[in-house]
């Protein structure tokens, strides 16, 4: 089976073809086409199938990670959208919560909704909590509503009303109406994108859906069409942000489904290397052109969190957009290899905006002015010039100096070298900042985990990071630059649902649960059947748990014992682990309740499941040569050792300083560390936990 992923970046497309059965995979990067995506998608694939000597036909399964509906809500350029809300209820996307991300900032920005004023229109109706109708529909308000709607030019409408997810009746009595007057209009409805309490977070992520909806559907319509004509089969698979594969149907009706898509793949690609290699905790560390992406895996498994947030700033929870769908837990700042240097308050500053595919950094040549992260590492010597993405670009260092040298060294009084390492370090300490909250501010003690890092440009950067934290350990996959791609091979099919329903627990509400996840089974199924795909179906119970007057819960896995009389007990035992787990104590004289329940079905395909990365490894290695590269803790430039990772076998070892060379990536030994090639063929480096030397240049 030939099996091809690509992963659409800011900077780069990633491509990975796997052959299953001869046991071989080989990867590819193509610069990323901003303003028209599928155009680096083909000429990417086209190309690896003109290296391997394919035809598009035997191409059997094509997996997608793509940023479009994240870059559609950060930069403002969804669809025009309206919203259908209950009466009295016009403004809670602009009331939002109550606590400030920032107390003490009278001037703070509240996240902006993604549809204006003017296109929110209200009904006279009222569901309670417990899904009675306590005022029916009136019809006369909906009429005008809907005729409203329809006089706006709008492309997409969300239909969000009070408890609809006790009740979903209105909601779908007014989509039908909607659909009536005019069948082409998106619709999205509250009680199908988010069942679940907390109106503000609800009405958010059903608006987020409509409002990337019409850009999805056409991208991956035009795609499909396209892939279709270059005589690819019709088997498109989209990743998830929850780390699952979904149909490209379902990811065209539920985008918002898919706005962390390629972040997912990595973290799921990192906690199957550490794995492999005994560490069951692992941080991961993606760094790509735009931005740098941190996730946690424990025990195995990635963290997943019910709500994420979209355009939050300096990692504060509460500024950005809250999405009421399941997604593996990531902390994303804008520190790519292409975030561009600045000088603010008399300042080096980095990011958040990136100089991307076009013009890119400065010393790409194709007309970028600013300097950039990449700038500064080429002028560090950490990058080749000449071999840069496989030697597929020639980079033009003496460029990136001028641009440095004039617009921060100079009017910073800094030389040219310190200059290069204030953009570096700026951007690794942003870095570790981030890395702070992921780790020691998340409950994990940075000392018992190991780093996964990848992307372009993660591996240069990882042994810092991991130095000023205290990681002991780091790991360079085989594949590196191209790891979220590697992710997507290593998904399955996964289907999400879940619904409120408050409940103390206790042996009486038994027969509850039962019906809870009987109807969530139901649901899951559906999704299933429009997925298409054979294979056993693992399902995995979850509640959102908390003692009685809380107002956070707790992610539970639950038991997947029969429900009955004790299985209430089971239930209060997994909540006591989980709640240790996380907050340290427990209150053993509270009332114990849950409030979201969910369903998770994983569909294990029947497939032939072989190790991709030994083989990503393949290719003539180039001759051992050195440069002068800047290591701070040995005093500044040093004459140091170049080596092409594709010369090192199993076991052998290499002490910093050094540079490791990939045709995707470079991995950056500081001094007195060691990296050893592991048997699968991933660079595992020994971090010592020591601080700078004085730099000459002080």
């Amino acid at each position: 089976m030939i099996r091809v992923a690509f992963d659409i970046g800011g900077t780069f497309t990633d491509f990975v073809l796997q052959d299953t059965s001869k046991g071989f995979a080989y990867f590819l990067k193509v610069p990323s086409t901003p303003s028209n995506p599928g155009d680096a998608v083909l000429a990417g694939l086209e190309k690896l199938l003109d290296d391997g000597q394919l035809a598009a036909t035997s191409v059997d399964t094509l997996l997608h990670a793509t940023t479009i509906a994240t870059n559609a809500i950060l930069e403002r350029k969804g669809a025009a959208t309206g919203l259908i809300t209950t009466q009295g209820f016009r403004d809670i996307l602009i009331i939002g919560r109550q606590k400030r991300y920032e107390t003490y900032d009278l001037h703070i920005n509240k996240p902006e909704p993604l549809v204006q004023r003017r296109n929110i229109t209200e009904v006279a109706e009222r569901t309670d909590y417990d899904g009675s109708i306590s005022t029916p529909l009136d019809i006369t308000s909906l009429d005008k509503a809907v005729a409203k709607m329809l006089s706006s030019n709008l492309e997409a409408i969300a239909i969000s009303l009070i408890h609809s997810y006790a009740n979903p009746k209105h909601e779908k009595v007014i989509r039908d109406r909607i659909l009536e007057k005019e069948p082409n209009l998106s619709v999205s409805i509250s009680s199908e994108i988010s069942p679940k309490f907390r109106e503000y977070e609800r009405t958010n992520t059903t608006v987020a859906n409509a409002y990337v909806r019409p850009i999805v559907d056409r991208y991956i319509a035009a795609l499909e069409t396209t892939l279709a004509e270059r005589n690819f089969k019709n088997d498109l698979f989209v990743m998830q942000s929850s780390g699952g594969l979904v149909s490209a149907k379902i990811a065209r009706d539920y985008p918002i489904r898919i706005i962390e898509s390629g972040p997912a793949a990595g973290v799921l690609m990192g906690g199957i290397v550490g794995k492999s290699i005994g560490e069951r905790h692992v941080i991961t560390f993606d760094m790509g052109g735009t931005t740098a992406k941190l996730g946690a895996v424990d025990d195995d498994t990635p963290a997943i969190t019910p709500t994420f947030e979209v355009g939050h700033i300096r990692y504060k929870k509460g500024s950005g957009l809250p999405i009421n769908v399941p997604a593996v837990e990531l902390l994303e700042i804008g520190a790519g290899g292409g975030s561009i240097a600045k000088i603010e308050l008399g300042m080096i500053a980095i990011g958040p905006e990136s100089a991307g595919a076009d013009p890119g950094p400065i010393c790409y040549g194709k007309g970028g002015t600013q300097p950039t992260i990449t700038d500064a590492n080429a002028v560090l010597g950490y990058i080749s010039g000449d071999w840069f993405n496989a030697g597929e670009m020639q980079l033009d260092i003496k460029a990136a100096r001028s641009g440095i040298f004039e617009n921060i060294a100079k009017p910073l009084g800094l030389t040219l070298e310190q200059a290069a390492w204030g953009i570096h370090m700026v951007a690794t300490n942003n870095m570790e900042n981030a890395l702070r909250i992921v780790s020691v501010e998340r409950g994990r003690d940075p000392r018992t985990y190991a780093m996964v890092a990848f992307g372009g440009a993660g591996p240069l950067h990882a042994s810092r990071l991991a130095r000023g934290i205290g990681i002991p350990k780091v790991v360079i996959p085989a594949g590196a630059g191209v790891g979220s791609a590697i992710g997507l091979l290593e998904a399955e099919p996964r289907i999400d649902v879940s619904t409120t329903r408050v409940l103390k627990i206790s042996p009486e509400v038994s027969s509850t649960i039962q019906s809870i996840f009987n109807s969530l089974e139901k649901r899951a199924n559906e999704d299933m059947e429009r997925l298409a795909v054979s294979g056993v179906t693992k399902w995995s119970r979850y509640a959102y748990m908390r003692y009685v007057g809380q107002g956070f819960e707790v992610m539970v896995h639950l038991p997947s014992d029969k429900i009955d009389e004790k299985y209430a007990e089971s239930i209060i035992s997994a909540f006591n682990s989980a709640y240790l787990k996380k907050h340290k104590f427990l209150d053993k004289d509270a009332l114990i309740e849950a409030v979201d329940w969910s369903l998770v079905a994983t569909i294990q395909e029947k497939r032939t499941k072989t190790s991709i990365y030994n083989s990503l490894l393949s290719g003539k290695p180039r001759e051992k040569t050195s440069r002068q590269v800047f290591f701070p803790e040995v005093g500044g430039f040093v004459q140091t050792t170049i080596i092409d990772r594709r010369s090192l076998s199993a076991h052998d070892t290499v002490t910093g300083p050094a540079v490791i060379e990939d045709p995707d990536s470079t991995t950056v030994i500081l001094p007195d560390d060691k990296a050893t090639i592991h048997e699968r063929g991933h660079l595992v480096i020994e971090v010592t936990q020591k601080k700078l030397a004085k730099d000459k240049n002080d």
